[in-house]
């Protein structure tokens, strides 16, 4: 199989070169993984929980070098990459500390005639393919509760952050998890739909685009095994009238504009009430001023470049064609001289005087641009959140409480925030509706995906 290269959008040079896994590769690493997890499901939980925390350990022990090497791949500035370890680390501690209790026998019966019973076993081996924006933080969602549930996981990481799966592994490697039960490999399109099909496979979990979803989907038809996929998002906020201003801006800049925007929940359409709109977009575009975009390796950058100059140059196009329907950019280029056509490097951009027929207020930008349109109501607010294929998370800024839960009961969203946006509560289930997926991952919900419900039903022998 051919080698690839990770190009670094901070220089667009040759990072690393590594080589695609050949059907040689997957064969083997298959045999082995269902070897290794015929094992490790009857290896008790706590044991599982020991090695699992200690691998969590072991990659903390590398956060520096670890982040450093993360900003290289993808371009997030270097003061911001040691937070995604330190995010691995928050959940999957939780996942093992909550898997026990979660994973115990549900028992329905024990008595002098029958004892009934229902246990979670596990799938057998879990295919993870982890995309490039958070490869540390999607990768935890699934890799560290397929363990604890006595699965095996093959994780397939993107060509962009491939580096991310071999410290996995030496992470994993480091807390002695038993050979074959975590293994990665590096696959194209093709050779990942043709693993999908194999009979090992028991388990798929995708994060990744829509159209990324659609081919999942088909690659597994036929197959009847459960697929987890979080895809796409166009994710709405909506400031009320009676929110607090400055968090709601302080906020929400961070919710658009951090890791470039490159953030499945991140906010990309924003919903003012016709009161607050003069005051939270002058605030708002103010501080988007500020933003310092530049080498990723800077201490004093705040902004990285995008993961390429194609996806660039793809938010290049939306913010154009918008102003050519007439939105007003808000945000003059030149104040930030890093940002160039042709490379990775983006100015941030704030747009006014949007709808949804411009496709920035309808298909996913992800990338560093916002559009912010008034509103006059509540009802106007929600039915433009809803208005919308996607459905990933949604937020609600108000110091109304009961207005926000209804307003999120009403709101297509798989999960909706008040006064916070852009995070994952790993006791919380995330997912998706509508094109944003499917399933759901973190929280004890993730254990029921990543298992299959046996049931027991034993009658006593009756002594005459």
């Amino acid at each position: 199989m051919p080698n690839f290269k990770i190009i670094s959008p901070n220089n667009n040079r040759s990072y690393a070169e590594r080589a695609y896994a050949s059907n040689a590769d997957i064969e083997p690493a298959l045999i082995k993984s269902a070897a290794a997890q015929g094992e490790w499901r009857n290896t008790p939980i706590e044991a599982r929980k020991k090695i699992c925390l200690k691998a969590v350990s072991a990659l903390l022990a590398r956060q520096s070098s670890i982040a450093e090497e993360l900003s290289w791949q993808m371009g997030r500035p270097l003061r911001y990459t040691p937070g995604e370890i330190k995010g691995f680390a928050e959940r999957a501690r939780h996942m093992a500390r909550i898997a026990e209790e979660k994973l115990a026998d549900i028992e329905i019966e024990t008595s002098t005639e029958n004892t009934r019973l229902i246990r979670r076993t596990p799938h057998g081996i879990v295919l993870s393919i982890v995309p490039w924006n958070y490869p540390y933080l999607t990768a935890v969602n699934v890799i560290i509760p397929a363990l604890m549930a006595g699965n095996s996981v093959i994780m397939k990481p993107s060509s962009q952050t491939a580096l991310t799966a071999e410290r996995l592994f030496d992470a994993f490697d480091t807390a002695g998890l038993p050979a074959g039960l975590f293994q990665h490999l590096f696959l194209d399109h093709a050779s990942t739909a043709k693993l999908i099909q194999h009979n090992a496979i028991n388990y798929v979990s995708f994060t990744g685009s829509t159209q990324g979803g659609h081919e999942i989907e088909a690659a597994a038809v036929g197959r009847f095994i459960d697929i987890g996929l979080e895809l796409g998002g166009k994710d709405p906020a909506y400031v009320r009238y009676d929110a607090d201003l400055e968090q709601a801006v302080e906020n929400l800049i961070d919710g658009a504009f951090f890791n470039s925007g490159q953030s499945c929940c991140g906010i990309e359409r924003i919903y003012v009430h016709k009161d607050l709109y003069p005051s939270f977009c002058d605030s708002f575009i103010e501080l988007t001023r500020e933003f310092r975009l530049g080498d990723p390796l800077h201490p004093d950058t705040t902004l990285g470049p995008m993961v390429n100059a194609a996806a660039a140059t793809r938010v290049r196009d939306q913010i154009s064609e918008a102003i050519k329907q007439g939105a007003t950019a808000t945000i003059d280029e030149k104040l930030f001289p890093a940002s160039k056509a042709g490379t990775a490097y983006l100015a941030p951009q704030v747009l006014l005087n949007v709808d949804h027929s411009m496709a920035v207020m309808r298909d996913e930008s992800f990338g560093p641009v916002v559009g912010i349109m008034s509103v006059d109501s509540d009802e106007q607010a929600i039915e433009l959140m809803n208005d919308s294929p996607y459905g990933l998370t949604a937020s609600i800024w108000t110091t109304d409480q009961q207005s926000a839960l209804n307003i999120g009961n009403q709101l297509e969203t798989g999960t909706c925030f008040m006064n916070r946006c852009d995070y994952l509560d790993p006791a919380l289930a995330w997912s998706g509706v509508k094109n944003s997926g499917k399933g759901s991952s973190l929280s004890e919900l993730a254990y029921e995906r990543l298992t299959q419900p046996k049931s027991f039903h034993f009658r006593h022998s009756q002594t005459p």
